[in-house]
């Protein structure tokens, strides 16, 4: 079986000048072809300005589709981030407003599926939900997952975040079935919530776990890769963490480092420049989801316990 995973790092240079291909891992033997699909992350610094957004997103879902990618992932607060207090709630709206058509409109003229990381869904006057949505190539909403757990969270170094005071939790526990494999949904701070990937991985069989993010800077250097990693290494997933990066305004920074991990928990694809916008690419090998299964079989061994 020919193994072998590719990214594609692209830096601030013309699209076709930014790919560099890069062979992380091949075994060979001429018995059987194993299957794989490519999938895209996308970095960038989200601001409070829908359409410069959009056409950054534009761009990207673009190149995402050059390199042969079926789905792109996107981070939390793709659309926007907000420049003052209440920015977010007020240009919240509808699944079936103006700013997701757009974007259902990228879906199908591109054909590739969009996973869209944390969208700001109407709830009411005052309130949002952090909506989690899946288009697929026909433009189509295939799923959405709206986040569980707030981040409500006093940061070392001075700021604090009170994302409830805007924002109503969701409740259920999303999956979807893609090109790529199935999908389970989540965003950024579930990520410090184990049970949320187990259930993922064992009630609704994720092949894949998607983690579009906007961490902190001073959370993400203590915190981000080993979570990551952890997830993917305990769940035997691919986990594709599409990350907000650099300075959005002058109270807040994201972390950055997006990063696409096997199910063994080896990063197969990482974009080299932290703060950067672009997007990098990996495959999907399904016979090595299959095969870490396999071998370690902690679905069968898993003993679940009632406290």
């Amino acid at each position: 079986m020919n193994t072998y995973f590719v990214s594609v790092h692209f830096t601030k240079t013309s699209p076709l000048s930014r790919i560099a291909l890069s062979t992380l891992a091949m075994a060979a033997s001429s018995a059987t072809v194993k299957k794989t699909v490519r999938v895209a992350a996308a970095q960038m610094t989200s601001v409070n300005d829908l359409i410069t957004n959009f056409a950054t997103c534009s761009r990207l879902v673009q190149e995402a589709a050059l390199a042969g990618a079926k789905l792109i992932c996107f981070p939390e607060n793709f659309s926007f981030v907000g420049d003052k207090e209440g920015e977010s709630v007020k240009i919240a709206e509808a699944l079936d407003g103006p700013v997701m058509q757009r974007y259902c409109s990228l879906a199908r003229d591109s054909n590739i599926w969009l996973s869209l990381g944390g969208f700001q869904e109407r709830f009411d006057d005052t309130h949002l939900c952090n909506t989690h949505v899946v288009i697929d190539d026909a433009g189509t909403i295939r799923e959405t997952y709206q986040k569980m757990h707030l981040f409500d969270v006093d940061v070392p170094g001075g700021s604090s975040y009170k994302e409830s005071s805007f924002t109503v939790p969701g409740t259920k526990i999303v999956s979807v079935d893609s090109p790529v494999g199935r999908l389970g949904l989540t965003v950024c701070y579930d990520l410090r919530f184990p049970k949320i990937y187990q259930q993922l991985r064992f009630d609704h069989k994720a092949q894949v776990l998607l983690v579009p993010s906007a961490f902190t800077k001073v959370t993400g250097e203590a915190h981000w890769e080993i979570l990551l990693r952890a997830r993917a290494i305990e769940t035997q997933c691919y986990v594709i963490a599409a990350a907000q990066a650099g300075k959005h305004n002058e109270k807040r920074e994201s972390y950055g480092d997006t990063l696409i991990i096997d199910p063994w928990g080896t990063v197969v694809g990482r974009l080299n420049d932290r703060v950067s916008t672009g997007i990098v690419v990996a495959d999907i090998d399904f016979s090595l989801i299959e095969s870490v299964r396999t071998k370690m079989p902690i679905d069968k061994q898993r003993v679940v316990i009632d406290l």
